[in-house]
């Protein structure tokens, strides 16, 4: 099966169980085109079929509940009960049970292919390195997630970036095109209740956003409570991709959204809220992932990556009973094991790449 056969597949297994837009798959297969880091993103169904062949001995680890698609841009902030804002994985739509490593290696080649395209400086090497020293010292220590408060404040400087203006965060939000989309009534009063007062008044926004996870119905309620404006949306999920992958039809496999939530060493989003095959959330300039292009010029990017191979271990946590194994596999690893397959990997997704734009 060849990257047009597989999204062919793996699209129409989709829309077997959820509704999809159309308009948006087709924007979706234009930004797959552009290139190499957005094609990546785009296409996890692919790296989840191909990645066992592709790493060989890579792939054989301990099983454990992983994010699935993790890239470099699947982090970013939110704010906690108590206000303070907290950074780390902020997207769980393909979480499945699956080996530990497949997150470390699919972290990594984002970073390789970032690098490819000049988002980063970093030398590939020295970004596995980074990556796999993060997580090994996360594992080591029992994980801690990352409060910017008083700590990390390299980290907050990052994260509050001139590019994540609030003025133009709503701008963009209020220029969305009015949503036509009848959602269950039931997931529509639950996001209600997210919204700080039940009798505001708001507007349906439909909203076009992700990758991996275009064409998937996002509804946006916008509206300005104590002359300001405030948003909720909620996003239909699907099974992970790794059950298309294994051959298997969607019906009867629930997403596992809500259990990796619960289980990560994590300060937890109170807003976040997956609902009957739903995910639902606050929406603000300090509540969104970070992107590649808001990363100033004097970032840190050892330190960058390092915190993201920990926070990656602060995931795998939530699987207690699979830590000593993985402490045991890991200390049995070749020391370049993760590069080397990172390579493999970026290669494969090269050739995918180079032939999807052929079409």
């Amino acid at each position: 099966m060849n990257i047009h056969q597989a999204t062919t597949s793996y699209e129409k297994w989709v829309a077997s169980c959820i509704p999809l837009d159309r308009q948006a798959i087709s924007y979706k297969h234009q930004q797959m085109t552009l290139d190499l880091f957005p094609f990546f993103r785009a296409t996890f169904y692919r790296w989840v079929q191909i990645w066992r062949e592709v790493c060989g001995s890579a792939a054989i680890a301990p099983q454990l509940l992983g994010v699935g698609d993790l890239h470099l841009e699947n982090f970013g902030t939110w704010r906690d009960m108590e206000g303070r804002l907290v950074w780390g994985v902020n997207d769980f739509d393909e979480v499945y049970r699956m080996p530990y490593t497949m997150d470390l290696v699919r972290l990594v080649t984002s970073s390789h292919a970032a690098a490819a395209e000049e988002h980063l400086a970093i030398r590939p090497r020295a970004a596995s390195e980074a990556i796999l020293e993060g997580y090994r010292d996360a594992m080591k220590e029992g994980g801690r997630p990352f409060v910017l408060a008083e700590n990390h404040r390299w980290l907050r400087k990052i994260a509050l970036s001139r590019l994540r203006d609030a003025t133009v965060f709503w701008q963009k939000l209020e220029k969305l095109q009015k949503s036509q989309v009848r959602f269950p009534r039931d997931v529509e009063s639950h996001l209600r209740k997210l919204l700080p007062d039940s009798s505001l008044q708001y507007e349906k926004k439909r909203r076009v956003a992700g990758l991996g996870s275009l064409g998937h119905t996002r509804v946006v309620l916008i509206g300005r409570w104590h002359g300001c404006y405030i948003a909720r949306e909620a996003k239909e999920l699907t099974p992970s991709a790794c059950v298309w992958a294994r051959g298997q039809g969607a019906k009867g496999h629930l997403t596992r959204y809500g259990q990796i939530l619960d289980r990560a060493v994590r300060v937890p989003d109170p807003f976040v809220t997956p609902y009957k095959g739903w995910l639902l959330r606050r929406l603000a300039p300090d509540c969104s992932r970070i992107e590649l292009a808001s990363l100033s010029a004097s970032r840190d990017e050892d330190r960058l990556l390092y915190s993201m191979g920990w926070e990656t271990a602060n995931i795998h946590y939530g699987s207690p009973r699979a830590i000593p194994v993985i402490k045991r596999d890991l200390a049995k690893r070749r020391a370049n094991w993760l590069h080397k397959a990172a390579k493999a990997m970026l290669r494969a997704t090269e050739r995918d790449w180079l032939e999807w734009k052929k079409k």
